[in-house]
């Protein structure tokens, strides 16, 4: 932990001792005020009502400047929500002790104020799974900057992700760790949507695992992959690797196809016009359209389905519950194509 965040937490536990000492009501309500843990105040917990409101001294004493104190107060006494008003201080204690700026913190409750409502010990057994997911210090808190919302996640969605990631996709657990650090949205994704996409790139495109986690896979959608794969692919340029992972040709990394914007993409890798790739962006909208209905009929139909059970039994290891939709509708196309 960092200086500024030691300094910030001297301030909070100074902020505690006075509050426990002096008894100071809050300047709206005339309580005291939530910031009292349960070790600190056990004699007083029980005269503590259940609703409590921010004090913008409360604030100012945990780092924050006037108009950030200002901010938070107003949102929070706007707000009728009584799980908000009762967890505020404690998120945000939480949030600071992690080693968060004030300013960082003010920017994830403005980007998600969903953590206003999680309580203190759900904060801390978040976090805490998150570091036995390999997220130590530094990794830990740009994720939570990058995407707060993983932290207003029950643990067992993300650890089913990750379990997932290991036994479906065969992803290392270091793999798995850097693609929650680069790509911590994928905790959000159905795992038919992300099994669906690994099986895309991983037979279709005939990339491996380590060339996926290196050029980010997962910040992608299916369709920005799609349509820039079968863009080169029909222009001759992309080739599936035959069973032995040979093809005639040279094809161009996953990052070249998916880390450049896309006017460098069309024109350096694609060798081709701007006007060309929007025209095929299109008819490529109309054939995801189609297969979208077909899948439809294909659920709307229960199991009638028999063309699905003569595919390579070389799949079968990767073909698990959660994600059998998503195998199915690939191999199906895959056939068709």
């Amino acid at each position: 932990m960092g200086s500024v965040a030691l300094w910030q937490v001297g301030r909070i536990v100074r902020y505690i001792n006075y509050r426990v000492s002096s008894s100071v009501l809050c300047e709206r309500c005339h309580q005291p005020s939530l910031y009292l843990t349960r070790r600190q105040c056990s004699s007083t917990a029980d005269h503590i009502p259940q609703r409590q409101e921010l004090s913008m001294r409360g604030l100012l004493d945990m780092g924050f400047t006037d108009t950030q104190a200002e901010h938070i107060y107003d949102a929070v006494g706007k707000s009728k929500r009584e799980d908000i008003t009762k967890h505020t201080l404690s998120t945000l204690s939480t949030l600071i002790i992690l080693g968060l700026n004030p300013s960082s913190v003010l920017k994830l409750l403005e980007k998600c104020p969903e953590l206003y409502t999680v309580k203190e010990t759900q904060l801390q057994q978040r976090i805490a799974n998150l570091r036995k997911k390999g997220l130590l210090e530094g990794s830990l808190q740009r994720v939570v900057a990058h995407h707060p919302q993983i932290l207003t996640m029950k643990m067992k969605k993300i650890n089913n992700v990750v379990l997932f990631l290991k036994e479906q996709c065969l992803f290392t657990t270091p793999q798995v760790t850097d693609i929650l650090r680069d790509s911590p949205a994928i905790v959000q994704e159905d795992l038919a949507h992300i099994q669906y996409k690994f099986q895309y790139v991983y037979f279709r495109m005939g990339v491996k695992q380590a060339e996926m986690v290196k050029s980010r896979l997962f910040r992608f959608t299916l369709d920005e992959v799609r349509n820039r794969h079968c863009f080169l692919e029909r222009r001759g340029l992309y080739e599936t690797p035959d069973k032995k992972g040979q093809t005639t040709i040279i094809n161009p990394k996953l990052s070249s196809i998916l880390h450049v914007d896309q006017d460098m993409y069309v024109t350096q890798v694609a060798k081709a016009t701007p006007e060309e790739y929007a025209i095929f962006q299109k008819l490529m909208a109309r054939e995801y359209q189609e297969e979208y209905l077909a899948d439809l009929d294909c659920i709307s139909g229960g199991d009638d389905d028999d063309d699905d059970d003569d595919h390579d039994d070389d799949d079968d290891d990767l073909e698990q519950e959660g994600g059998n939709k998503g195998k199915k509708g690939y191999m199906k196309r895959k056939k068709m194509n």
